[in-house]
């Protein structure tokens, strides 16, 4: 074998493709042995190693700063990984190291809106329990109310997500935290389920869960009222969980000259959140891309 790498190194082979065969070659052979072979010094060997090393991730940099722009800097190292994963085979280490080479990480997470004022009504059964997995769709949803501050005024965002696959089946968006935004929320949701099954619906002791309007259109429907326990976050920590994604993603990442704007940025986030960001919990897809995944042929 080595007299026909000698061979070829008589032939009119360039530099890089002698050194590519010392790569190809080194886990079988010494490397100063194959380096003698086809006459190449040491220093030319690793400077050319050196050089090859760094314009692969000259590549990598740059496709790590396409994806991290093209989601505005909302995918962190692991969803890039999972992203670059569909081209080449990758550490999520290297993808970290290149991203802090550049300087390329998510914002810090916010604090979340507390809707809770006390006793007020019925306060329902902890039915959920943490446990947040589902099999199937519709199964088991999580809702909360969250507030945002533009130039002293503020809108309030009212959804619910389906733990099956974390999307957004339903949402309000309102000036007021009133209780129509939570009566038309329902109304959309309701209009996507189909008979059979059970469901429970989970949420904290927030006064607009403790309506019996709320508590009625829930029996009606044959959904399970479920509540977390009394300051407990925790209890509900998916739909909070998706309230820190959008506002690191979304609210942070700009400044908004009107609530007009926030809400329009709103609308086009969630559409963004439920059909492209993936999840790596969902094996690398977006929620709506899971969801019809599994369903029967």
């Amino acid at each position: 074998m080595l007299k026909k790498v000698t061979r070829i190194a008589g032939n009119k082979t360039t530099v890089k493709q002698r050194v590519a065969i010392v790569n190809q070659l080194k886990m079988v052979y010494p490397i100063l042995v194959l380096l003698r072979a086809l006459s190449l010094s040491k220093s030319t060997f690793y400077y050319h190693q050196k050089n090859s090393h760094d314009s692969k991730d000259k590549l990598l940099k740059d496709k790590i700063k396409a994806i991290y722009h093209q989601h505005k800097g909302r995918y962190g190292y692991r969803r890039i990984t999972a992203v670059l994963r569909n081209e080449v085979v990758i550490n999520h280490k290297k993808v970290q190291r290149l991203m802090q080479v550049q300087g390329l990480k998510s914002i810090v997470r916010p604090k979340k809106y507390r809707s809770y004022k006390g006793l007020l009504g019925r306060i329902a059964d902890n039915h959920l329990e943490r446990n947040f997995n589902a099999s199937k769709p519709n199964e088991k949803w999580v809702t909360d109310v969250t507030e945002f501050k533009v130039k002293g005024e503020k809108l309030y965002l009212s959804p619910i997500l389906d733990l099956f696959n974390q999307e957004i089946i339903s949402y309000q968006i309102a000036r007021r935290p009133h209780y129509n935004m939570i009566e038309q929320m329902l109304t959309q949701a309701f209009s996507k389920l189909t008979q059979g099954g059970e469901l429970i619906l989970h949420s904290d002791q927030g006064w607009q869960y403790q309506m019996s309007r709320y508590h009625n259109s829930l029996k009606k429907q044959g959904i399970i009222q479920s509540m977390s326990r009394k300051g407990n976050c925790l209890d509900n920590a998916v739909i909070e969980n998706f309230f820190g994604i959008l506002k690191t993603e979304c609210f942070y990442t700009k400044q908004f000259r009107d609530l007009d704007e926030l809400e329009e940025e709103l609308h086009e986030y969630i559409k963004y959140y439920n059909t492209e960001r993936i999840k790596i919990k969902l094996k690398g897809l977006s929620p709506v891309q899971y969801r019809t995944q599994s369903l029967p042929n």
